[in-house]
């Protein structure tokens, strides 16, 4: 491969439009309550001394309260904090909503996350607007139709790259374009970690071969960015800065997981039991509503003292029955050599495939299972709350509450 190769920055007019609610959990709570508006709050995990900030109001943010810091931590920046459990059904609501909204502009839409879509116009009527005429409409009819406390970052570009950095260059509520015309402006006022996928290890790479600035990242050669990254991303880079699409790759779910940070540490086996039903449980309806079923079970316990174990079982016949699933992540619960109090559970599922294919067992009748649990799905899809659950997870109800992670975007549907 010739690592000389040169490529002219895109010349095409911006069609990618990146969206991004601003300050999520945060303002729609604020939406649905007009007297938290204006106010510094914050969504947390729970709201104790050492619950986890989700998302925080632009006001809270502006005081140095951010997503990860604990309660204790944020309310020591501004005493009056107000903080919010989360309350899934209002993210979902806003979440489907904003999703029905703009589907009416262009049928390429794809959902990043709960609170980020992207947008391909090329080949719609909507382009013959201008593209930033549609970004100021989607603007204003969020407001009148879905809240008008929600603001919206809008950015627009050739490639999804540049207009996921041009969102992020004046939240909240910004509007802006980075294609040909500008990119090397923007490039100059920009570090290196103000850029979309560039983590602080990913920066020192960079530095290591002489790449200190965005225009260096730019102006670099194909040879070294391969010395840089010492793979194929080198080559990504060198086309994502010229505005080039590399990321429209719908890249297949590979596992399905639940975790619980416990509000009090729990040490043995019997005691942690019940919890990790609910979880199993969790994991095992989000991978049936998906239609898919698993050949692997994971588990993952983090104790007191940091101490960390986590296993993972490979299955000879795939799984779909939440009970068969608890059953392996039982059994790995039990390897545990650490007979220490437990602050945080994980289970996940993996090793996916479409349950469209059940084999069948010579000692297990799968097809009456899967009606079965079909069947309990879809009682517990209606009435909400696992009101068919497994004797064991009784008195669980404070546990493992409905939380929405934001790349979950599957379980919105």
């Amino acid at each position: 491969m010739d690592y000389q190769i040169k490529l002219d920055f895109n010349r095409r007019p911006s069609s990618v439009m990146h969206i991004d609610l601003n300050s999520c959990f945060a303002s729609i709570e604020q939406q649905a309550n007009p007297l938290l508006r204006d106010k510094p709050i914050a969504v947390a995990a729970y709201d104790t001394p050492n619950g986890c900030i989700l998302a925080a109001s632009t006001q809270a943010k502006l005081l140095g309260i951010k997503v990860g810091l604990r309660v204790k931590e944020g309310r020591l920046l501004c005493p009056d904090l107000i903080v919010r459990s989360p309350d899934s059904d209002k993210y979902r609501a806003v979440h489907l909503a904003l999703r029905n909204l703009l589907s009416g502009y262009t049928p390429k839409i794809t959902p990043k996350s709960i609170d980020e879509f992207v947008l391909d116009f090329s080949g719609t009527p909507a382009l013959q607007k201008g593209i930033f005429a549609v970004g100021q409409e989607i603007k204003n009819r969020i407001k009148k139709e879905i809240g008008d406390y929600l603001t919206v970052s809008i950015g627009l570009g050739p490639n999804r790259f540049l207009a996921k950095t041009a969102s992020n260059l004046h939240k909240p509520d910004g509007l802006d374009e980075i294609n040909k015309d500008n990119a090397f402006k923007i490039y100059r006022s920009l570090n290196l970690m103000d850029l979309n996928g560039i983590n602080r290890q990913n920066a020192i790479r960079l530095n290591a071969v002489g790449i200190y600035t965005v225009m260096d990242f730019f102006n670099a050669d194909l040879s070294l960015l391969r010395v840089a990254f010492h793979s194929i991303l080198g080559y990504y880079w060198f086309l994502r800065l010229r505005g080039w699409e590399i990321d429209d790759i719908d890249w297949d779910t590979k596992s399905f997981g639940h975790s619980y940070s416990l509000p009090k540490f729990l040490t043995t086996s019997e005691e942690i039991a019940p919890i990790l039903s609910k979880l199993v449980e969790k994991v095992g309806f989000r991978m049936r509503q998906a239609n898919f079923q698993a050949r692997g079970i994971h588990l993952a316990l983090l104790y007191k003292n940091n101490q960390y174990f986590h296993e993972g079982k490979s299955l000879d016949q795939p799984v779909f029955d939440s009970r068969d699933i608890y059953r392996f992540a039982y059994r790995l619960l039990r390897h545990s050599p650490y007979h220490l109090p437990v602050r945080n559970i994980a289970v996940s599922c993996f090793g996916l495939s479409p349950r469209s294919t059940i084999q069948l067992d010579l000692f297990c009748d799968n097809l009456r299972k899967d009606s079965l649990v079909t069947a309990i799905d879809s009682i517990n899809d209606k009435w909400g709350n696992f009101v068919i659950t497994p004797a064991i997870m009784a008195n669980t109800e404070d546990f493992v509450h409905d939380r929405i992670g934001f790349g979950q975007i599957r379980s919105l549907i």
